[in-house]
């Protein structure tokens, strides 16, 4: 029987809570997260299958300050795993929970967090969206270069989806919150 295992898939960086939920599916099933290789490729290794709950949390300053940051949440029973692409990942055995426990202490923090992600990626996204993609669609309009015109529709399709669902996620949050 094998001891280790590799997958793919991709989550988008407002999925935090899909990709925990997604972790702890692979828990149950006998495998627990070892690491992440690249955006999608998650590294497992063999465990006795547990309900454990993963959480992600996106905090600059947590990492600036590490050892603090992964003491806070040591005190309250979460396991800190390690950091990969700006979000730290920590564990936490199910039945050590308190009910509905989470990282965020409510879906204000969870909403501060979103407004730490937009900052840190989303606005540089918007930068390259504004001063490259848009520029060099136009170009390419006007050039007639068939495959720059489909690369570049292609390129501004993709973006447009990326700022949509990522705004529909941030607005289902904010109607949480009130």
């Amino acid at each position: 029987m094998r001891q280790s295992l590799w997958t793919f898939k991709l989550f988008t960086i407002m999925e935090f809570e899909e990709e925990g939920a997604y972790l702890r599916q692979q828990q149950k099933k006998g495998w627990k997260l070892t690491g992440i290789r690249f955006p999608g490729i998650y590294f497992f290794e063999r465990c006795d299958p547990m309900d454990v709950i993963y959480q992600l949390d996106y905090n600059k300053e947590g990492r600036d300050h590490k050892a603090n940051y992964v003491q806070m949440f040591a005190d309250c029973g979460w396991e800190y795993l390690f950091d990969y692409v700006g979000y730290s990942y920590f564990r936490k055995k199910a039945t050590e929970m308190n009910e509905n426990e989470s990282i965020y202490c409510d879906d204000l923090s969870r909403l501060e967090m979103v407004e730490r992600i937009f900052k840190s990626r989303m606005i540089p996204l918007l930068i390259i969206f504004f001063f490259v993609v848009l520029p060099g669609l136009f170009l390419h309009v006007t050039v007639k270069n068939p495959f720059l015109l489909i690369f570049s529709s292609a390129l501004f399709l993709l973006y447009i989806v990326l700022f949509s669902h990522f705004a529909s996620q941030y607005i289902h949050l904010k109607k949480r919150v009130g």
